[in-house]
Parts: C-alpha cells; structure tokens; sequence
C-alpha cells in the first residue's frame, strides 16, 4: 500500500515480542529484507544488509521441507532487489549469496527446475564477469548436467558458454560430440531452432561486413512462414543494418545522397522502436535500440549529429524506462546526447544527460571524460563568476573563445585563447609564445646576411627550452586536468587558425608524454642525421620529471595521438610561413649588399650562422615526422589501427612533394617503422594505403642503386643478355627488403573478400617496384610472371602477370640485366583476356603495349592495341579523370602515327592517316592542357605533310588544319599560364 514506516513499524514489534518459531518469522525477515533494499547500486553496506535478510530467511526454513516454499519465494525477491547489481564492474557481489541460494534450491529439491536453471546460468555468468574461470569450470561440473537433464532447451545455452570460455577441457569435449549427436539433429530440424541459427549468422557476417551472406541469411528467415511478430521486427532490423553498411563509406566522405538515406534508416528505425515498446518484449527492445545506435554511429559527427536528437532521445528513455541492464550503450547514448545539446547552448539538458552518463558509468571506462566534461559543463552556467583554480580559468576561457562568432577577428580570438594559456602556466607561457614573436627577435649590432634568420633560430630554441622548466615546478600536479585542458586549447586555437598558440598548447601537453625520452633512438637507414638546436624536436620530446606516463590510461594515451597530430601539422604551418616544404631544405635568401669588383661571395655551408639557421629548420621537420611517429605508437601500444592508418596518411600526404620529386629515400627511416607498427596492428581494412606505403617504402630503398637511364633513343628493345657487376653487400641487402616489402603488400592480392585486395592500380605501382628490384639482384622472372612463383596455386592473376611482363619489357635496354619476356603477341593476348577491374589501368597498359609494338617494329599489334586504347579512351574522357586519359590518348595517337609512317611504303593514303592520328594527338594534348604534347604532335603532324606542299591543292587542305592547330596551341599555353 505504500505504507513502508508502517511496515517497520510492525516488524520491528514482531520481533521485539518473540513470537513463535513458525513460517511467520521466515516471512519477516523477507519484509524486512524488502524494506532495507539499497536503492542504488552505490550503497553497498544496504545491499550486504539486505542479502543478511535474505539468507537468515533461507536458512530458517530450508531445515524444514513444509517452509520449503520460503527458499523458492526468497530467491525470487532476491533476484528483484539484484538486479540492478548485474551490470559491468558489480557481478562479484553476487557470487556468495547466488551461489548459496543455487545450493539451498538443489538442497530443497525444488520442483521449478526452468528457475533453478535459470539462476545457475546467471550464477556462471556473474563468475566469468568477475575474472574466476577456474570456480566457473568447477560450477559447470556440476550444472551442465543438471541442466541437460532437467531443461534441455536451456543446454545448449551453457554448453555455448562452455565452449566460448573453454571451460571444457577435450575429452569433455569428445564425449560431448558423442552423446550430443541425436540431439543437434533434432536442433537443426528444429524450425525455431533454425531461425536463431540464421539470425545468429546474419549478425555475425554483418559485424564482418560479409554483405552476401547476410543479405542470403535475411533472405533465408523471410521465406520461414513466421507469425512472431517480434522475429518480424528483428528481421526489420537486419534488413536496415544491411542497408546502412552499403552506404558506410559513402557517408565516410560526407556524400549528401548517402547521409539523407542514411538518416531515412534512422528515422524508420525510430518507427521500429515505437512497434517494438507497443510489443512489450524487452528482447526485441534490446535489438532495435542496439541497430539504431549501429545506424547513428556514422553521423555522430559535428556537422550530422543535431539530426539524431529525436531518434537517440528516445533510445535513452526507452532503455531508462525499463531500466535495461545494457548500462554501457546506455552510457554512451547519453554522452552523445550531452554533445547534442550542447551544440545547441541547452546547457541543463545536457547536464542531466551527463549525470545520467555518470551513473551509468559502472566500469569507469570514461571516468575522466565524464569528470572533465561535468566540470567544464557547471563552469559554462557561471561565466560570469570567476572561478579559483588555475585549471578552472583556463577551462572558462575557452569556453569563451569557443562562443567566438565568425566575424570576431582573429585578435579577440586569440587574446581568450592566451588568457587560456596564461592560466595554465603563467610563468612559462608567454615566453614560449613569443619564440615565433618577430618584434621579440634581436639581431644585435651586426647586420649580415644571415643575421636575422639566425637570430630568430636561437630566440626559438631558447624561448621553447623554457617549457620544460614549468613542468619540473609544478610536478604532477592535476596532470590529468591539465593534459585534457591543454589539449582542448591546442584543438580550439587550430580550428581557429589561431597557430602560434595552437603549437605552443601542443608542447605543454606533449611534455607530460615523457614515454619519448625513455626510448631509445630508432637506427637511422640511410639518412643524414638531423643537426642543430633543439626546437619541436626536442623540447616537446624531452625528459620530463613528472610521474611517467608510462601506465597511462589508453583515453590520455588517445588523447596524445591527437595532440600529436595536430602538433605535427601545425609544425608544418610553421615551417611553410618560413618558406619551405616539410623535410625541404631552406634556400638562402640573396645578399642585398653591393660589393667592390674580386669580392668572393662567402658560401652559405661556411658561415655558422646559416647553419645554425638550416638546423633549426630541419628540426622542426624532424619534430613534426616524430610526432606523427610517436602517435602510430601510440595507436600500437592502445591497440587502435585508425590511429596508425591516420598517422600513415599524415606521413604521405605532407611528403608527396619528396615522393613526386623521388626522394623518397629520405623518408625509408621513417616509413620503416610506420610498416612495421601496421603489421603488429594490421591495416585497419585499407589495402591501398597500405600498398602506397610499402611502394614508397620499397621504391626509397632501391632508387639509389638504380642507374641513370640511358635516352629512349639509344634503347634497344631487345638484346641478349650481358654481365653486370652485382650489388655489393649493403645494397644487395636493401634492394631483398624492397622486394620483401613489395611481396607482403601483393601476397594481400590473394585475398578472397574484395576490402581484402590491393586495388590493381595500387598493384601495378608494387609490381613495377618489386621488378626493378628483382632486376637489380639479377634476378629473372619465372614463366608464371608472378611475385609467388612457388605457390601451388595455379589460378595466378592474369591482370598481375600482364603488368609484370610489361614491367619486363620497360626495363630491359637499360644497361642492366635484360628480363626473359615472353613474345609481345602473347602479351596482347594475356591482356585481352583479363577481366580489368581499373578501366584506367587497362587504357594504360594498352598504351604501353602500343608503345612497346612500335619499339619493336610490329606495326600490326601496334595498330590493334591503339586503335583499342583509343576507342576506349573516348568512352572513358566523360566518366573519370579527363586530363590523365586526355594524355595517354595523346600519346597513343602519336605512336599509331609514327607507326604509319615507318611502314607507308609511298602510300599517299596512309601518309594522310598518319596526319590525322597527329592531329588526334594534338587535339587530346590540348584536352589534357600539356604543351609538350601538343607541340610532339604539331612536330609530327608538320613533317608529315611536308613532303606534299609542294602541291597547291595540298597547301589550301593543309591549311584548316594547320589554323586549328595553331588555335590548340593558343588555348593551352592560355590555361597554362591561368594554372600559373
């Protein structure tokens, strides 16, 4: 009746008159144990009080079989008041007073064995979650069989469990097998049965994102007649979940047509949702919430996740309203919502969410975020009261700063973001800002060509040394505040483009990653050593006296990774306001003075200042690779592949120049070690990325031992072998890595599910490394023209032994060991009996075996393989990149020309063919804006006709096209100097 004063009041009057020893007593202690239940999970010593009542309960009446009906009742109510003990981090408690509950029931011979078996998988459960396999192995001894004899249908529950767990050793395992044979026959004829069977696949191959058999899976259950309507919904479910993976990496990259279908997923699940609470089945509640938080999870992002408000929303309080035990995703939910609102200034909203957040929050896992997050949150309600700690300023002052609308200049934007900084570290943080401050650099009494620039290197060097000094004041005090703290000023300042303050916040958070200095110095392969003062190099890496971080979480070990990014990137910034290139050298500026006439202009490399200048430059690019570095560690240590495939991409992207210009051997050090951490971290489903590393890699170790190339002139297209000086050891040794490199990234090729392939263009660069490096050992190809010659398989790819045979025919002529191709006819064949998968790679090896026709003087499949590339190549200049196949289309109708006119044999038809193929040339030149290849074909197209105006009725045919060539040629050194 809602009466529980009165119910204490008449227990504690029981108890005081010591009645009867009788079923009544049993009964008071269950009211009693009702009435002290805890009402969170927090209170333990209510819950130890609690479960005293209970057992006191069941120990009075297991002793006599007519109270036995008191030991089922009290596991009953026991269970109601545990319940919400049986979330992450709590199912220890349980295990003492469920397991004496499990006797007590086995004792009594209770005839309700669905609920006897019931508890003792809960009571396996709870020894798995709290870490006690071994008790867990000795329970199942004892409950399997019970289990198997009194519930099978509940058998195969626990036996699953069991074998997840190897909570069975092999000859239970066996003998299992053995008894279970009659039994799993009846299981798979079993229609129900079956339906979870299939349902239990469709979700495993969803989560492998294998599509087909999913989509086969939800075709299979659609064909069982089934009138359930819960099994109607969780197939509705499944059918969404496919649908949505189709459009996961389209919404990646932010296509509208993809997010709105995916947003169209939500918004239908959202419609599931309300169906499945009108249902009542907490179950099909679970999976509809479970699929909506999978289908939300590519639009949480800044810009999308304002859409997801209603749906997530109502996820939370379906889950709340039957206080669902799934507490993490329920966790997660309310974080997401707190961002929600907060984006849109509903501050108490969002604190209630994140209340929710931290209530839930039972393992700690996001202990600090939610802290950090509900401190910054009740600061944001009082941005007019100044708070006390330093830390808390800080977090105000960029709270402000992130208010800053658009049109604030940049100067109010970054006053607030140095107050933020000012806060932090007051004795320290100017200085270090003002190293990139001009007006603070000095140049002294002299004014000599390098004076400035080395006066701004050592005022850097020796203004960033200061920083380390903070951090041995201060200690490690509030280092977790302070690291966030820091971090969220860096991320703030670089979104709004505010630099300086952006790298400064970076080097006082990375001080407290004092792991870099603790490491030794990876082995340099082939680079110059960087020299010169400390900068980004140094100092953010240097030795740090606060408690290591050694055993840090993996969220501030993720956080670092971030930080580590955007210091590498701001590193950059800085570097390019200098004017140069990341790993670039700097060039000297020009000495302005005027010198008497036999004044010897002193060399940059002989003055010292410009060397210090050139060293503090380099460091900074070393500081910046490191960082990256450091992060893709990071990223291994935590075990998570985005970190090191993000740092991967860092690492390419900000040195493509040195890669276009085939320096790559300056980057084999570091580009070393980023393979090696992909390897123990796997490549994050990216094949292509990984091949592009292992190319560069591969190509930085071979590109120095490889020879000058001699003109294309002088090439001759076939000749016999000849001896060539090997390798001496050292090179051999880099040039086997580059082939081994090579051969890990294409052994992926072999993979049978397509996200498991390299891309054939991503091959084709591989194979041309991995042949030049094999040609480099003097190494020939086998007859398979494959990189695993020795693999039993014989179905190899035909696109790969096509482009090695290409590979073959480009590098031999060259003055090293001639390859063993196989006939040009054989080839031609090869490739058109190959299933392309790259129209690109297909127009291009055709162009290359037009070109490799012509070297070898067969006009016939040189004429074939063009006229081919050029019919492909016009349905190709509307679907994909214009400007490359605009080129090679150029090039091959420069080839089928030249080839005509090799074999014209006075025919005057031919000669007029030839004119229009380099007329085709120019046309296509100009498409792809390349003068040079305009001016090849005008070259060829003149000659050509040269012989024949001597006529006057040539002359005026002649003339149109000669006009329109001319006008190619206006147009495209028009665009080139647009373009410049």
């Amino acid at each position: 009746m809602g009466q529980p004063d009165v119910s204490e009041d008449c227990i504690q009057m029981y108890f005081k008159a010591k009645g009867p020893v009788t079923q009544f007593l049993g009964r008071a202690h269950l009211c009693r144990a009702q009435l002290c239940a805890p009402k969170s999970t927090e209170n333990l010593e209510e819950f130890e009080n609690c479960v005293t009542q209970y057992m006191k309960a069941i120990n009075f009446a297991k002793g006599e079989p007519r109270y036995h009906f008191l030991v089922y009742n009290a596991s009953v109510l026991y269970w109601q008041m545990v319940r919400p003990f049986l979330k992450p981090g709590y199912h220890h408690h349980l295990i003492s007073s469920l397991s004496q509950i499990v006797n007590v029931l086995n004792q009594t011979e209770e005839e309700d064995k669905e609920w006897q078996a019931e508890l003792m998988l809960e009571l396996l459960e709870c020894y798995l979650q709290a870490g006690q396999k071994e008790e867990a192995a000795k329970f199942c001894a004892t409950a399997a069989p019970f289990i198997k004899a009194n519930v099978p249908q509940k058998y195969r529950h626990i036996f699953s469990v069991m074998v997840c767990h190897e909570l069975l050793d092999e000859a239970q395992l066996k003998e299992e097998k053995r008894t279970s044979v009659s039994l799993s026959v009846t299981y798979h004829m079993n229609v129900l049965k079956a339906i979870l069977l299939l349902f239990e696949l469709a979700r495993l191959s969803l989560t492998l994102k294998c599509e087909q058999i999913s989509s086969d899976c939800i075709s299979d259950l659609k064909k069982i007649d089934s009138q359930d309507p819960g099994k109607l919904i969780e197939i509705k479910c499944l059918e969404y979940e496919l649908e949505a993976l189709g459009l996961e990496s389209k919404v990646k990259v932010y296509a509208r047509a993809a997010v709105e279908a995916q947003l169209n997923i939500v918004q239908r699940l959202d419609i599931t949702l309300q169906r499945a609470v009108r249902l009542g089945d907490p179950r099909v509640i679970h999976v509809v919430c479970t699929t909506q938080w999978n289908t939300c999870l590519p639009l949480l992002q800044h810009n999308l996740r304002h859409h997801l408000r209603k749906p997530l929303a109502n996820v939370a309080d379906v889950l709340e309203k039957g206080d669902s035990l799934m507490v993490l995703l329920r966790c997660q939910v309310h974080m997401e919502m707190v961002h929600i609102e907060e984006d849109e200034d509903r501050l108490e909203p969002a604190m209630r969410h994140l209340q929710k957040a931290m209530r839930l929050d039972s393992l700690g896992l996001y202990q600090d975020q939610l802290r950090m997050a509900f401190n910054r949150l009740h600061l944001c309600t009082r941005l007019y009261q100044s708070p006390e700690r330093a830390e808390d300023k800080a977090v105000v002052a960029i709270e402000q700063a992130k208010k800053a609308i658009p049109k604030d200049s940049v100067r109010k934007k970054r006053a607030l973001l140095v107050n933020a900084g000012l806060a932090l570290a007051p004795d320290t943080f100017q200085i270090v800002l003002d190293s990139e401050n001009g007006a603070k650099v000095s140049t002294g009494k002299t004014g000599g060509r390098f004076s400035y620039l080395f006066a701004k290197a050592r005022h850097h060097i020796i203004s960033v040394d200061k920083a380390a000094g903070h951090l041995r004041r201060l200690g490690g005090e509030n280092a977790r505040d302070r690291i966030q703290i820091w971090a969220e000023l860096a991320k703030v300042a670089r979104k709004q483009g505010v630099w300086d303050v952006c790298r400064t916040a970076c080097r006082f958070c990375l001080l407290y990653d004092n792991v870099k200095a603790k490491k030794p110095t990876r082995p340099k392969r082939g680079t110059r050593k960087k020299r010169g003062g400390d900068s980004a190099a140094q100092d953010g890496w240097g030795p740090s006296e606060v408690t290591s971080q050694r055993q840090a979480s993996p969220s501030l070990l993720r956080k670092f990774a971030e930080v580590g990014f955007i210091n590498a990137e701001a590193t950059v910034h800085l570097l390019r306001s200098e004017g140069v290139q990341l790993n670039d050298h700097p060039t000297p500026p020009e000495d302005p003075s005027q010198h008497s006439a036999g004044y010897t202009l002193e060399g940059p490399e002989d003055n010292t200042q410009w060397v210090v200048y050139r060293a503090w430059i380099e460091s900074l690019s070393q500081g910046a690779m490191d960082s990256w570095l450091r992060s893709a560690e990071i990223g291994q240590e935590i075990q998570e592949g985005w970190i090191v495939q993000n740092a991967v991409v860092y690492v390419l992207n900000h040195n493509r120049h040195l890669i276009v210009a085939g320096r790559q051997r300056e980057l084999v050090d570091a580009l070393d070690h980023l393979l090696s951490i992909v390897k123990a971290t796997g490549h994050n489903g990216d094949c292509t990325l990984l091949g592009m590393l292992c190319n560069t890699l591969a190509r930085g170790l071979i590109i120095n031992w490889i020879p000058t190339q001699v003109p294309e002139k002088s090439r001759r297209p076939m000749r016999p072998n000849l001896f060539h000086a090997p390798l001496d050891s050292g090179a051999s040794a880099e040039v086997r890595t580059a082939v081994e490199v090579c051969e890990f990234a294409l052994n992926l090729s072999t993979g049978t599910e397509p996200e498991e392939v390299v891309p054939v263009s991503t091959q084709q660069q591989l194979l041309a490394t991995w042949v030049k490096a094999r040609q480099l050992l003097q190494q020939q190809i086998g007859p398979r023209l494959g990189a695993d010659e020795q693999s039993p398989n014989e179905d190899i790819n035909s696109v790969t032994r096509v482009l090695v045979a290409l590979e073959m025919y480009s590098c031999n002529g060259l003055g090293l060991m001639d390859f063993s191709v196989p006939p040009l006819a054989q080839v031609v064949e090869m490739a058109s009996e190959c299933n392309w998968s790259d129209p690109l790679v297909e127009l291009q090896t055709l162009t290359r075996l037009t070109h490799f026709a012509h070297m070898a003087h067969d006009h016939e499949v040189a004429m074939a393989c063009s006229q081919k590339a050029i019919q492909m190549g016009i349905r190709l200049l509307r679907m994909v990149e214009t400007q490359l196949v605009a080129e090679m289309l150029s090039t091959t109708a420069c080839i089928q020309g030249r080839s005509i006119m090799e074999n014209l044999k006075g025919r005057k038809q031919l000669r007029l063919a030839a004119a229009r193929s380099f007329m085709e040339s120019a046309r296509f030149g100009g498409m792809a804006g390349s003068s040079a290849l305009v001016m090849l074909a005008v070259r060829q197209y003149w000659n050509t006709w040269l012989p024949l105006l001597s006529s006057a009725a040539n002359r005026r045919r002649a003339r149109t096209v000669v006009q329109r060539l001319i006008g190619i040629i206006n147009k495209t050194e028009a665009k080139k100097q647009v373009g410049h």
